[in-house]
């Protein structure tokens, strides 16, 4: 779960730097200023690499980038339905699902 939480992140943020088409596209509908792009992308790539540490073996920054992620996407989600933009939500909804998921496992697996 945490390789492909970490592996979906990595790669939106990618998208988020190269200014995807739909990365824009998605933005402007939910009210977020482009100029925005490259702090939210250097989020999600920082959520990776913390993951990518919590599996090479430092748990907690693994479980604190989860954590992380976690919180970013609920404010995904809060900025979609905010703005009415309920067509495309299953995206970051599908981002936050394997946060949270992932987020629990480090956390059940540390005791």
């Amino acid at each position: 779960m945490t390789i492909a939480t970490m592996s979906a992140n990595a790669a939106i943020a990618i998208a988020d730097f190269r200014r995807a088409a739909f990365v824009l596209a998605n933005s402007a509908a939910v009210g977020v200023p482009s100029s925005w792009l490259p702090l939210l992308g250097g989020l999600k790539a920082a959520g990776a690499a913390g993951l990518l540490l919590g599996l090479v073996g430092v748990p907690l920054v693994g479980s604190a980038a989860a954590a992380g992620l976690t919180l970013f996407f609920i404010g995904a989600v809060a900025a979609h339905l905010r703005a009415g933009v309920h067509h495309n939500l299953i995206f970051p909804g599908a981002y936050l699902a394997l946060a949270v998921t992932t987020f629990a496992l480090s956390v059940s697996t540390a005791r």
